[in-house]
């Protein structure tokens, strides 16, 4: 289980003063799904990225179940700001799996990422698979110390 001290660090355009930012009770939940089991069945969902909000959607039925929202930044990289499930839909690896399917549709597209959220900076360290996504110039946050 992570600790609720942890603490990732991040980019000056984040906002953070001490370049440091501490994880809500809400990130550390989906962050002990990745760990505990990061290659665990989704529950089952379709993925719809709404470019017109700037958010990819997990959707079951008329209903959204999670989100991570981006901002476009240039033709090649988007920025992926917060993962968030409801939490009737946790521990079922929606979270898990929503991030996989937006990193796989950010490289069919041939784009890069800057990780602003902690959920899916820890996905790419347990996923090395996705670590190319992230772009070199503007990477984002990283995992801090405690």
């Amino acid at each position: 289980m992570i600790d609720a001290t942890e603490a990732f660090e991040y980019p000056d355009e984040a906002g953070y003063s001490d370049r440091k930012g501490t994880l809500s009770q809400d990130q550390i939940v989906l962050i002990d799904e990745l760990l505990d089991d990061p290659h665990a069945p989704a529950f089952d969902f379709e993925v719809v990225n709404d470019e017109k909000t700037g958010i990819y959607e997990a959707i079951v039925g008329d209903r959204e179940i999670a989100g991570l929202p981006y901002n476009v930044a240039g033709d090649d990289r988007l920025v992926l700001l917060a993962t968030s499930v409801f939490p009737e839909f946790r521990k079922q690896g929606v979270a898990t799996e929503l991030i996989r399917r937006v990193l796989d549709d950010v490289r069919a597209q041939g784009k890069t990422v800057t990780i602003m959220c902690p959920i899916v900076r820890t996905f790419i360290e347990n996923n090395p698979e996705y670590a190319d996504l992230v772009d070199s110039k503007h990477p984002g946050v990283t995992k801090g110390h405690r």
